[in-house]
Parts: structure tokens; sequence; C-alpha cells
């Protein structure tokens, strides 16, 4: 297995473990940081190498998966490293490709619901092919991760390996930055601290929040069950900006209140005041060889931040600093 230490790629080493594999993570720690994984350190099955996909890869023995999650992931992130992340997206993306294809290994791409830019359709399918705009401040990042999809493709079709794409839609949970960008952990931040939640317009505007352990068993099961075209993993249920920071407040027992700003925040932004909705419909072919739309409701969709207990853990320990 080869995968890394950001949010997402931490929680899927612990279940690729807990699974029964051995594990090596890669990471360049641009925006990973070892202390996701610290951990699993002492686990024999378990290595951790500082390691830049962008200047090729090369291991030896066997390998059974190749996950690539390396990317900046939130609007800080990619702003502040636009070339990083068009490379990764790219360049990495095909080092990786040729890493599976040597060692005849599956290959799972992390793309992003972004690939669908501001789209015009909603909840978006993955028959959608999106509304994107390549020279906008967004374009490092979602231009990097439609042409990441075709890499896929295309080694799929031409060298015949075997590729996933999964298209990862709003998730949140430990090991969130708190400079992360994004609503949850900006919510969770300034409530801890006691000051104003920020909402952009009048919270009306609604988002689809995933809770990460949800999203890493619709990677496995992508991993396990999926074939080369893509699919959505994310919550198709959606909750107000409103309604979020209401239930941060609430539950983290914070005194803020809700401070809603005169005009919406427009994209490129935070999910929290961003004015595309992005849901996805999990739409996938009802074959042997594809994820059925149940299975992909039942590993990714399950509305978890209307339970208490995932948000009220997040809330008492904070987001990672």
């Amino acid at each position: 297995m080869r995968t890394r230490s950001g949010f997402i790629g931490s929680h899927l080493c612990e279940a690729l473990l807990a699974s029964g594999n051995r594990v090596l993570a890669l990471d360049n720690y641009i925006t990973g940081s070892p202390d996701n994984v610290r951990a699993l350190q002492d686990n024999p099955d378990f290595e951790l190498s500082q390691v830049d996909v962008n200047h090729g890869v090369f291991i030896d023995g066997d390998v059974r998966y190749v996950l690539h999650f390396a990317s900046p992931a939130s609007p800080p992130q990619y702003d502040s490293n636009p070339i990083h992340t068009l490379k990764v997206g790219t360049v990495g993306t095909m080092n990786m490709l040729g890493l599976a294809r040597a060692k005849e290994a599956t290959f799972l791409l992390a793309s992003t619901s972004e690939v669908y830019g501001d789209p015009l359709v909603h909840p978006q399918p993955e028959s959608y092919w999106g509304n994107v705009n390549p020279i906008g401040p967004r374009g490092c990042y979602d231009e990097a991760k439609r042409c990441g999809e075709a890499f896929a493709m295309a080694y799929h079709r031409a060298h015949q390996v075997d590729t996933r794409i999964v298209r990862i839609f709003n998730t949140h949970g430990p090991r969130m930055q708190v400079s992360d960008g994004r609503a949850v952990p900006n919510f969770m931040a300034q409530a801890i601290r006691g000051e104003p939640l920020t909402v952009y317009g009048d919270g009306s505007q609604t988002r689809s929040l995933c809770y990460v352990s949800d999203l890493v068993s619709g990677v496995l099961a992508a991993l396990e069950r999926g074939d080369e075209l893509p699919v959505n993993l994310g919550n198709p249920q959606e909750i107000t900006v409103l309604e979020l920071a209401e239930t941060i407040i609430r539950l983290a027992r914070s005194k803020s209140r809700v401070f809603c700003t005169v005009t919406a925040k427009s994209r490129p932004g935070s999910v929290d005041g961003s004015s595309a909705p992005m849901r996805p419909i999990c739409v996938v072919a009802a074959s042997a060889a594809r994820l059925r739309r149940d299975d992909c409701a039942r590993s990714a969709a399950r509305p978890r931040l209307a339970s208490q207990p995932p948000v009220h853990r997040i809330s008492r320990r904070g987001p990672r600093p």
C-alpha cells in the first residue's frame, strides 16, 4: 500500500492497517504532518517516508495498491502553492501511475468535487462534465485534478492499468488543520475561542459534509469493488451554513454568536461562504464490476454531521493547529 499522512490519508492509513495491510506512507509535508500518523510509528506494518512524488517514486518489492492522495486540498493551501498543486496533480499522478504499472498494482486517484467547477447542475452526478474556469484562482487545483483523471484513464486504456477515480466532496473530522480555510475548522476554532462565527450572507447557503471515517469506507469500497470510471463520494444530504454554525456552538458549549455579513462571499473561498452548492449524486452503473448506488450511500454518504458524537468529539479536542 502507498498513501500519505495528510488529513484523509492518515485516517486511510489506520483503516488499511486495521484490515491487515502493510502500509508505506509517502509525504513531502507541504500540507501534511508526521504528527497525524505518530500513533502508527510503532506498528511494524507501517512505514513513513518523506518523498516528493513529483520527482519519481522507486520502490523495491511487491505493491498491491497505489493510492494517490498527494495534493494541497483547501483554498489557502493551493493559493500558497499553485505550481506545486499543478505539478502534483499532473506530473505526480503520472509518476504514481508509472509505479502502479511497473508493479502491476491497482491505482486509486483521489480526485475532487472541484472537477465540476461552478456547477450549473445540482446535485452533481458523475456524468456531469462541469463548468470550470482554467485561468481563475482555483484553476491550479481544479484543472490539475481534471488532468489527473485524464492521466488515469489514459494509463487504463493504453497500458491496461487497473485504475480507480474517486471524486471527494466536503469532508470533515479529526486532524483537519485550523488554517484549512473551510467552514468546519473555521467555526470550531472561533467557537472554542469564544469569537463570533462568521457566516457570509444570511446563512441559507447549503453544504453537504461527510464525516472522514465514512469517506474512508467509501474509498476502500471503491478500491475493492470499483472500476475505472469516476465515483462521487460524499454526503447527499445538505445542511445550511447557519445550521452548521449553530450546531457547532451548541456542541462546543460556546458563548459565541453567529455574525452574518451583508454580502455572501463568492468562489473561490471557504465552504462557509461560496455561492455554488456542491452535493453529490452517487450514481454508478449497477453491474458486478461497479459500486452500486446503495454501496456508495452506505459507505460514504451517511449524514454523520447530524449525529452528535462525531462533531462533539472534534469540538472537544478542537482542530489541529
